[in-house]
């Protein structure tokens, strides 16, 4: 068997262990979420060894997306680290087997602390399962290791356990995008979900505006002084009623065209795209894309008719939002 074929079997003997676990999902997750949902304290993660790892995962996730959780390592919680827990906190433990020896050594302590136990295994028959509040089969068929030791596919289905809870939890607190964005206020996925358009639009004297009546080679100087490579045209009352940029201008005057004692009015492309100030800056940039345009007008709200910014691809690609 090439190193291919294995890399596939593996792969598909893990989507298989997924695959019916999925089926086999029933009311006791949804206690599990209720029980969560319903407590007055935080969710304790634990798990030893390679069930540790994915125990480490599980919570990260869960304090990500509005479930204030964090891990605890079964060996250092018989040192100490059991004062952590506290009463009215859900722990979730997890032990492929049930009968890993440092988390059945802190169940006792947990249930005299107040606490309430999620059990996480593949053996519903073991002391782990027997002790909980909740148990949660996460057992598969085999393993994806050819010897069947290195835990391979029950671990994945514990990490996919987890995240399952940690998704079904997101939905039922009605956990937005904004609330996201406050937990990951830095790099690009924080500066896509926190910046808005009136972050980075150009306001008051740098939007490059002029009249429908408004000569072009009046509106070419317009368009360089301002440096965004556009004009918008407005009407007597200040309402947009188009837009020329300076690509307009160099294809007319490669066509021979003389524009440049015409009015703006003549010119310009009627029905310019829009964007409210209140929007997501990343949500600019889609629009941008996919209409393969470099700026926006911003606007109030849908009803305002005249801009009070511009926002251009240069300023959301220095945000560093892309």
């Amino acid at each position: 068997m090439t190193a291919i074929d294995e890399a596939r079997r593996v792969i598909r003997v893990e989507a298989q262990a997924l695959s019916v676990m999925a089926e086999r999902i029933d009311g006791s997750f949804e206690r599990a979420i209720d029980l969560i949902l319903g407590s007055s304290g935080r969710v304790i993660v634990s798990g030893m060894g390679k069930s540790g790892l994915v125990g480490q995962k599980i919570a990260s996730t869960m304090a990500s997306t509005g479930t204030p959780a964090f891990f605890l390592h079964p060996a250092e919680g018989i040192h100490g680290d059991l004062g952590m827990i506290m009463k009215g906190d859900v722990v979730i433990a997890i032990s492929n087997s049930g009968e890993t020896e440092e988390i059945l050594r802190i169940l006792p302590s947990v249930k005299r602390l107040g606490a309430r136990l999620v059990a996480m295994s593949g053996n519903p028959a073991s002391n782990l399962a027997r002790t909980s509040d909740v148990f949660l089969d996460v057992s598969v068929l085999e393993e994806a290791c050819p010897l069947g030791l290195a835990p391979t596919a029950s671990t994945t289905a514990a990490l996919a356990m987890g995240d399952a809870l940690a998704v079904a939890l997101l939905v039922k607190r009605g956990f937005k995008a904004e609330d996201f964005a406050i937990f990951h206020p830095g790099g690009a996925l924080g500066k896509k979900l926190i910046l808005r358009v009136e972050d980075l639009m150009h306001s008051g004297g740098d939007i490059p505006l002029v009249k429908e009546e408004t000569l072009m080679k009046e509106a070419l100087f317009v368009i360089t002084a301002k440096g965004l490579g556009v004009t918008g045209v407005c009407d007597a009352s200040g309402a947009l009623k188009g837009v020329i940029t300076d690509g307009d201008l160099r294809r007319s005057l490669e066509k021979g065209f003389d524009i440049l004692n015409r009015r703006a009015s003549e010119i310009m492309k009627q029905g310019p795209l829009r964007i409210r100030r209140s929007e997501l800056a990343a949500a600019a940039l889609q629009i941008m894309e996919q209409r393969a345009i470099t700026s926006l007008f911003v606007f109030e709200n849908d009803q305002s008719p005249a801009p009070c910014g511009i926002i251009h691809l240069h300023d959301i690609l220095k945000s560093g939002i892309a």
